[in-house]
């Protein structure tokens, strides 16, 4: 078994897919058929997609965690704000992390690879 794909919802897309191109993702802005315009990037066998809000949502979930593991961790993190990170790099049994906040308030595990 795999993950093949991956769906956020955001409030703000734009703002959605700029915070993730800092980890390294580029996206492509597009739809499918009538659907919604979203954000898409594939990694590996993983689409990672962004979409808007639903019609009957007022807040994106921000329950949904995600982990990433990245090897220019350091220069990375350069690109968040202070605001932007949680939780300074830090050493834990899975590695090295760091956490950070999307805009939607979502927590991003970045790992040092």
């Amino acid at each position: 078994m795999e993950f093949r794909t991956i769906v956020i919802r955001s409030s703000n897309i734009s703002a959605a897919a700029e915070f993730y191109s800092k980890l390294g993702l580029i996206f492509e802005y597009h739809q499918h058929g009538n659907g919604a315009f979203h954000y898409a990037c594939t990694l590996k066998n993983i689409t990672f997609e962004i979409y808007p809000l639903l019609k009957n949502q007022t807040t994106a979930d921000t329950s949904t965690r995600l982990g990433i593991a990245i090897d220019n961790f350091d220069v990375v993190l350069t690109a968040f704000s202070p605001e932007q990170i949680l939780k300074a790099p830090h050493l834990t049994e899975w590695g090295e992390l760091a956490i950070v906040q999307d805009p939607d308030g979502r927590k991003i595990e970045i790992y040092r690879t």
